[in-house]
């Protein structure tokens, strides 16, 4: 859940147990990163996507890509040496910084006119644009419409009472023709409260089923040390694509 920008908002009140009383804000996620409490962040990317890139991608060139909470993910990297554009979104500035900063890549930064408090980061190549904004202020900087948008520990941050919210906007970037991979868990919710929260197969076919045809393409065993000693004894990553009906 790479630096997430999770807002309060209204209560979910589905069968989410603890979950819809777990309301993150903006701050817990800014202190995540400055204590470096980044265990959500993949060092080496994801595996997943490794696995599924040419499903994603499927053949496209000069692709434009969306990373919504995006953090310090090196699959941004991974997306602009293909020759493809990334545009991400995050509220921790010190997650930006460093992605730049490890990645050895050069930055201009900027104001964003209409966000108070915004920035925009982009490489001197000019194919990694990252705003530096809560998810839920970004239409205002007029990003356009995205090809392909890889969802990766952003839904499963966002508060359960802000997914509809969430899922309408990422709706809302999506260029014709589009692939959207989204990654979510399973896991015993009545033992870990999230995040990452979990979310359903239902409530993901609710929040994206009228636009998208879904496909699970793999659920693969995620279980870690760390994850015992949250109290759960499994834990799924689950991968689903998603395409234009």
């Amino acid at each position: 859940m790479d630096g997430s920008t999770a807002v309060a908002g209204a209560k979910d009140h589905s069968t989410l147990g603890e979950q819809q009383d777990n309301d993150l804000t903006l701050e817990y996620w800014h202190q995540k990163w400055e204590k470096h409490d980044i265990g959500f962040h993949q060092e080496h990317g994801n595996e997943l996507l490794k696995k599924h890139m040419n499903t994603f991608l499927n053949g496209g060139s000069g692709l434009r890509v969306f990373f919504p909470l995006c953090g310090k993910a090196v699959e941004m990297k991974w997306f602009a040496d293909l020759g493809h554009s990334v545009v991400g979104v995050e509220i921790s500035e010190l997650a930006i910084r460093e992605f730049f900063t490890e990645q050895n890549l050069s930055y201009s930064e900027k104001p964003v006119a209409g966000i108070s408090g915004a920035k925009v980061f982009k490489s001197s190549t000019g194919n990694i644009t990252l705003y530096c904004c809560s998810i839920f202020d970004l239409p205002r900087a007029d990003v356009g419409k995205f090809d392909r948008i890889w969802d990766r520990g952003a839904l499963v941050a966002i508060n359960p009472g802000d997914r509809e919210c969430y899922a309408n906007l990422m709706l809302s970037l999506l260029e014709k023709g589009f692939h959207y991979l989204l990654s979510t868990f399973s896991y015993d919710s009545t033992k870990l409260p999230g995040p990452p929260f979990y979310i359903t197969d239902s409530e993901v076919k609710s929040l994206f089923g009228s636009t998208c045809n879904i496909q699970c393409l793999e659920k693969a065993d995620a279980l870690k040390e760390k994850h015992k000693k949250w109290g759960i004894d499994y834990f799924i990553e689950i991968l689903h694509l998603f395409t234009e009906k």
